[in-house]
């Protein structure tokens, strides 16, 4: 099984380019999608979390407010590390049950921060969704109804381009149109079934 691990930087483009592979057949295990199932009520993650935060981490319905702890977590490097040693475990177990249970030909890892947390034993290639910071911002703006400033922030707790690059097997290009980033997936699908063949 060919394992693709696929990043991005914030507002990047991932999710679209992960779900025009879903519609190629491919399977998609997102680690996002991974993390917030380990953080719904009554799983083990939500209950260390409103632990260590209290019940103001919370929204009324109980859930864990994830605009809230994503705030917390990126104005102090300890919480954020905190998060990290109780979820990523556990995401990464999740991971390797969801490649174990693949039928696809080749498999999407989508991974948001890859590089940041190294975890490349996980993936045979990575996929690196790239697209100029300026779009990066105002595509996020626009998803998340949140200020300019805060998404810079993130940015700046991210990778940068340069360090995505670096590591980068393969690079799928945003800075055009839905088509465009339609048609760069569809010629990526084509090479990794060609890797395949031999």
């Amino acid at each position: 099984m060919l394992k693709i691990g696929l990043t991005g930087g914030i507002g990047s483009g991932k999710s679209t380019v992960a779900s025009y592979f879903e519609d190629l057949g491919i399977q998609i295990i997102d680690s996002d999608v991974i993390a917030r199932n380990l953080t719904n009520i009554a799983e083990p993650a939500h209950t260390a979390i409103v632990q260590k935060y209290g019940n103001k981490i919370l929204t009324q319905e109980g859930e864990i407010n994830r605009r809230e702890l994503r705030a917390i977590i990126f104005s102090d490097t300890n919480e954020k590390r905190w998060l990290e040693d109780l979820i990523h475990p556990l995401i990464k177990q999740k991971i390797l049950e969801g490649i174990a249970a693949s039928t696809s030909p080749y498999c999407i890892v989508v991974i948001p921060l890859l590089v940041e947390t190294g975890v490349y034993d996980l993936t045979d290639r990575i996929l690196v969704v790239d697209s100029p910071i300026e779009k990066q911002i105002s595509r996020t703006t626009k998803r998340d109804k949140t200020s300019e400033h805060f998404v810079i922030d993130i940015i700046k707790n991210q990778a940068t381009r340069e360090e995505r690059m670096a590591v980068a097997t393969d690079v799928i290009y945003n800075n055009g149109d839905f088509d465009q980033l339609k048609q760069g997936v569809y010629q990526q699908h084509l090479i990794y079934l060609q890797m395949l063949k031999s």
